[in-house]
């Protein structure tokens, strides 16, 4: 699946979120969502790392949140970048992949 693709499905979700509980997605609140869901990413990082409680849950069962708040993480980014018009192909390759050839 393209990224854009992605972006669209996520933000139908997202928008529906917003009706249901009755509140405005606007860039305070996306930006806001996002360090939420990097705090959660870190709870389940320092859990399947072994530096918090596991809370009675198993090894596989840690590593499955973790890789949940992943994904959550990456939706609630792509949501943001969408949110502020952020082509993410295009800045990844003037951010990061326009450096390739100094590597080689």
């Amino acid at each position: 699946m393209e990224i854009e693709e992605l972006s669209g499905r996520l933000e139908k979700l997202s928008a529906r979120y917003g009706e249901v509980l009755g509140f405005e997605r606007d860039g305070d609140w996306f930006l806001l969502k996002l360090q939420e869901e990097v705090g959660e990413l870190t709870q389940a990082y320092l859990q399947v790392t072994g530096r918090a409680r596991t809370k009675g849950k198993s090894a596989e069962e840690l590593r499955d949140g973790f890789q949940l708040e992943f994904a959550d993480v990456f939706c609630q980014l792509l949501l943001l970048a969408r949110h502020f018009d952020v082509d993410v192909p295009r800045e990844i390759e003037r951010k990061w992949l326009a450096h390739e050839s100094a590597l080689r």
